[in-house]
């Protein structure tokens, strides 16, 4: 149930109220922006259309990314404390070969010959 407001009496000396404009709706921009919303809907896009491939490639990123940080997860989960002793010890020992290598590479020739003959 609604009430009649008082003015609709025809009183020709009462000022007749009238609806206020929304500030928003009535500037340029927010104009501007329905009728690109409007025109869009019409053609069939969405707003958050983007072209195909750009949305496989972002959801290959995305997968991709997923996939590393799931591995490095697992990767600390199954290291243990004897494989990482496992993992210290044989860095150093490509360590110590690098070194050998060093020395073996300031030696005269004659020794590496002789060294050689001693394999055969």
């Amino acid at each position: 149930i609604l009430t009649h407001p008082d003015y609709i009496d025809g009183n020709p000396d009462l000022i007749k109220p009238k609806k206020l404009l929304n500030p928003v709706k009535a500037s340029k921009s927010h104009q501007e922006l329905h009728r690109e919303l409007l025109m869009n809907h019409k053609r069939g896009l969405g707003v958050e259309s983007k072209p195909e491939l750009q949305r496989v490639l972002e959801h290959r990123r995305r997968n991709q990314l997923i996939r590393q940080k799931k591995e490095e997860e697992e990767a600390k989960k199954l290291q243990s404390p004897f494989e990482k002793e496992l993992l210290k010890r044989h860095q150093r020992l490509d360590q110590l070969e690098k070194e050998q290598e060093k020395q073996e590479d300031h030696a005269p020739e004659f020794i590496k010959v002789k060294e050689n003959l001693r394999r055969t």
